[in-house]
């Protein structure tokens, strides 16, 4: 049933909603449900279903206390959101909009004439994204849910009553907004996840490049380590150029290629077939056309990159205790390094296991401002490397961490599991960790560890000091001692210092 007012307020049209082009519309108390007809403490859904049952619970019903008066819900779809304001704010308080800008910003005047000031959305996707950044525009505070928080109730399997549902629940103060960095950082994040997304199909173009060499039989790709360096290109040069002698093709052979040049031009005897040096010449060129987007993308984020605030001058740098890596393919065109040391205002690669891309990564997902987490245990959970408990009845059921698609929790579990011959206090930790839980958790727990000394390390901004693990590692030192004494009295030895006088 479709509820229609005057075309010089809304604009509504009797169509299907499997059309291409959606239309506002208003629903009517039958699509409202409970929640739209009575005015109660408690959500439609929630309430008895006959008016009998509503008349004998209306005295006992206990009503939450109400933290925010003006809270709307809105539920986003890829073509229509539904948004819920007050039940005595307009006399259709759930109406659905399309997605159109037009219409996004028609539904920011319409919060604003019902008087909303907070409002909790919930979306998959990126469709959140558009309406997310007019409302904030609009001064509204916008609180975007986890949808597993607010479908642990069943009942409502509707966009209406979901965006019902949120309007209570944002009401009474029983939502929590996800974190979402500063607009810099999304901004940079964007460009940064863009830059992978090229650098995967590059890659894609080399296994193609690769395929049709190993169709041709030519083993180039097995002799030297990298068929994009400077031999390998030069070589894929000059066969899609003509050339097809191996000792004229071995001769562009790089000195520091370890290959001699009798082995590379046995690699380059093949059977030279058209289809896959077609194939091969367009694998090339694809490659390259990536590689100049890659190119564009590094000058975008470097402008990026100098908007930030500065908080450190880069030639106060203290000198790296490592020694320098050897350049790796797809690195940026400009010194990261120095860029992350201004910003932050601290050389987080110092710390064992992290280098330039994995703070990269902590830049761009949550930016140099940890203020948003009270303490290093919210940021530990918040990537998801916290024991997720879960007891009923004193029993403990399980423990394991929450399944947390975070892209800096997989960076800082890489750089755990670096650390395995690591001769720092933190290689110690991960391997003592090793030992005693296996190499799963292990990594894990030293993710955990990582994350609570980047945490301290930035909110301090102070440089990162191995000495100040001196005294866990005593505590260790004393742990061992006594468990190795307990051992060896209940095999009837007796430990004697090696410094002591013997008998």
């Amino acid at each position: 049933m479709w509820s229609l007012a005057p075309s010089s307020v809304f604009k509504a049209v009797v169509t299907p909603r499997t059309l291409a082009i959606p239309f506002r519309r208003l629903l009517s108390s039958a699509q409202l449900g409970s929640w739209g007809r009575f005015s109660t403490s408690l959500p439609g859904d929630l309430m008895p279903r006959t008016i009998k049952q509503r008349r004998k619970c209306t005295s006992s019903v206990v009503s939450l206390p109400v933290l925010r008066p003006n809270a709307a819900g809105i539920d986003i779809g890829a073509r229509e959101i539904y948004v819920a304001v007050p039940p005595h704010r307009d006399p259709h308080p759930v109406q659905a909009f399309p997605t159109f800008t037009s219409d996004l910003l028609e539904l920011a005047d319409w919060l604003k004439q019902c008087g909303v000031d907070t409002v909790a959305m919930e979306s998959t996707g990126v469709y959140w994204i558009p309406l997310f950044q007019i409302l904030e525009a609009r001064g509204f505070e916008v609180f975007l849910v986890n949808a597993h928080h607010v479908k642990n109730v069943p009942g409502r399997k509707s966009d209406v009553s979901d965006c019902q549902w949120l309007q209570y629940l944002h009401t009474v103060g029983l939502l929590r907004a996800s974190f979402r960095p500063p607009q810099a950082v999304c901004q940079l994040r964007a460009i940064l996840r863009h830059r992978d997304n090229l650098v995967q199909m590059a890659a894609t173009h080399v296994q193609h490049m690769q395929k049709a060499l190993d169709q041709m039989n030519l083993q180039l790709h097995h002799v030297i380590s990298d068929l994009t360096g400077t031999t390998g290109l030069a070589i894929l040069d000059a066969i899609l150029n003509g050339e097809r002698d191996p000792q004229v093709l071995a001769q562009l052979r790089d000195p520091r290629i370890q290959a001699s040049s009798e082995t590379i031009a046995q690699s380059l005897v093949g059977d030279y077939r058209p289809e896959h040096l077609f194939v091969l010449r367009q694998s090339l060129a694809s490659y390259r056309a990536y590689q100049a987007l890659i190119l564009e993308c590094d000058k975008e984020i470097q402008a990026v990159l100098a908007h930030f605030q500065t908080q450190a001058d880069p030639a106060s740098m203290p000198t790296p205790t490592q020694k320098p890596h050897k350049p790796q393919r797809n690195q940026f065109h400009f010194d990261l390094h120095a860029e992350h040391y201004r910003i932050l205002g601290v050389d987080l690669t110092r710390v064992p296991g992290l280098e330039t891309l994995s703070v990269h990564t902590l830049l761009s997902e949550v930016g140099p401002d940890l203020s948003a987490f009270p303490h290093e245990g919210e940021f530990a959970s918040w990537l998801g490397l916290c024991p997720h408990r879960r007891i009923t009845g004193g029993r403990l059921l399980s423990s394991r961490t929450r399944k947390v698609r975070q892209r800096l929790a997989r960076a800082l579990r890489m750089a755990a599991e670096s650390l395995h011959h690591s001769q720092s206090w933190l290689g110690e930790f991960y391997r003592r960790m090793r030992a005693q839980h296996g190499a799963p958790k292990a990594i894990t727990i030293t993710a955990h560890k990582l994350a609570r000394i980047i945490y301290h390390l930035l909110k301090a901004r102070r440089p990162y000091d191995e000495s100040v693990f001196a005294r866990e590692q005593q505590r260790h030192c004393r742990r061992t001692q006594a468990r190795l004494q307990r051992q060896a009295k209940a095999l009837g030895f007796q430990l004697v210092p090696i410094d002591a006088p013997t008998t």
